[in-house]
């Protein structure tokens, strides 16, 4: 169970005596509710890690809560009233209320509920033990299935029948996972796993782009590569990603991120799981829905990461992240060393990666005034002649001053066309 030092930090949780959150629960109580916090801003307070979103439950049925927040002051949106659920806005803060609920029927993604007043049902209708934990508006847990004993250490386990549990969502397969990877140890809870890996075909059903949330998030989590390990054991990974993955390398760009001081990137992170040199970013990008911009941060990654077995020179280095851009220079850098038999602890190899971050890329120092000024009739001449000179001054390793530069345009000028 908590110790009483755990328990504190939800009594003493800030969020918990902001006036946005305080405004909410005042407007329910008001009618004569019952309401706590719920779920992911309980248990990540009690473990000591940041939160996200609030959410809380409620007796009140969505209609009470539209009136409740209308008098109070506080703008109400129909998020999803069929489920139970306002979005109650507070000073600016947006809190998620849904009404206690059970459900009637199940797709394998989506229920038909029915409300109650009835806290037990409520919480036995969620995935996790851990996900189970309530809060009241002073900070007093509220744990009707002892959810708080599977914190320290943690335990992500099913509430009561995990078969049951996935049947209901076939999400909460990749939420197994997911969950795992972040509060867990990098080990999955047995009846959890052989339960997932009964009713895999299910994952069939789940949009790619919640895949894709799921997924990138898992990537990102502190024992991400011990996790994967494990869902390419049980055959999970293929399906997911369409190739064969590389927990190994996965693992192996933890340790370079650690080594170097980079935050993980789940981009990064995707590229050393499961793109090679050969590899079609294209088609990994198509599978899991990516965004634009994922898309070009893993097709800039895939067309240069064979070029990056060895530590290039810091030349080289300076002239990928004045064409490419640090960021992009940087992952193009740990992927190739990620896939590569040099030990993480290189110190070349990490030379090289903190130069992307250390070293600012200069503006060629003349311009096309600069240009004309030589006597250059406008047009393209002018950008044919910069662009020439551009080459010219990157070979310097951008050492050569404006003079120079300048004394080097007036020979090219001299020389043009020729030049």
């Amino acid at each position: 169970m908590l110790s009483p030092l755990d328990l504190g930090r939800l009594r003493d949780a800030p969020w918990l005596r902001t006036p946005a959150i305080q405004r909410v629960f005042h407007a329910l109580e008001e009618t004569g509710a019952v309401s706590r916090a719920v779920g992911g801003a309980v248990r990540n307070t009690l473990l000591g890690y940041a939160i996200d979103d609030i959410d809380l439950a409620t007796t009140a049925t969505p209609e009470v809560v539209v009136s409740a927040a209308r008098k109070a002051g506080l703008h109400a949106i129909p998020t999803g009233l069929q489920h139970g659920t306002v979005t109650l806005v507070s000073n600016g803060v947006h809190f998620e209320v849904t009404t206690l609920r059970r459900d009637v029927e199940t797709d394998g993604r989506h229920a038909v509920v029915s409300f109650t007043d009835d806290w037990t049902a409520d919480a036995s209708r969620r995935d996790f033990t851990i996900n189970a934990l309530y809060a009241d508006a002073d900070g007093t847990l509220f744990d009707p299935l002892g959810g708080s004993a599977d914190l320290a250490p943690t335990r992500i386990r099913f509430i009561g029948n995990a078969r049951a549990r996935i049947q209901e969502d076939y999400l909460r397969i990749l939420r197994l996972f997911r969950f795992s990877a972040r509060f867990g140890d990098g080990n999955i809870d047995r009846a959890g796993l052989y339960a997932a890996s009964a009713e895999r075909a299910g994952l069939s059903r789940i949009a790619a782009e919640r895949v894709r949330v799921e997924l990138l998030k898992l990537l990102v989590a502190p024992h991400a590569a011990a996790t994967c390990r494990i869902m390419q054991a049980f055959g999970f990974l293929v399906p997911l990603i369409g190739t064969a993955p590389s927990p190994l390398r996965l693992e192996r760009m933890a340790e370079i991120e650690a080594a170097t001081g980079i935050v993980p990137d789940p981009i990064r992170r995707l590229a050393a799981l499961a793109l090679y040199p050969s590899g079609d970013a294209g088609a990994l990008s198509r599978r899991l829905r990516l965004s634009g911009d994922e898309h070009a941060r893993l097709r800039a990654i895939a067309a240069d990461m064979a070029s990056m077995q060895h530590a290039p020179q810091p030349a080289e280095v300076r002239r990928r992240i004045y064409h490419q851009g640090a960021a992009t220079c940087r992952n193009i850098l740990m992927v190739g060393w990620a896939q590569s038999a040099i030990s993480v602890a290189d110190d070349v190899f990490r030379q090289r990666v903190t130069l992307a971050d250390t070293w600012t890329a200069p503006k060629l120092p003349v311009t096309g005034q600069d240009v004309l000024a030589l006597g250059v009739a406008g047009g393209p001449d002018v950008g044919r002649l910069l662009s020439a000179l551009d080459t010219w001054w990157q070979a310097t390793d951008f050492t050569a001053s404006r003079d120079a530069c300048l004394d080097e345009l007036a020979v090219r000028v001299g020389r043009w066309p020729h030049a």
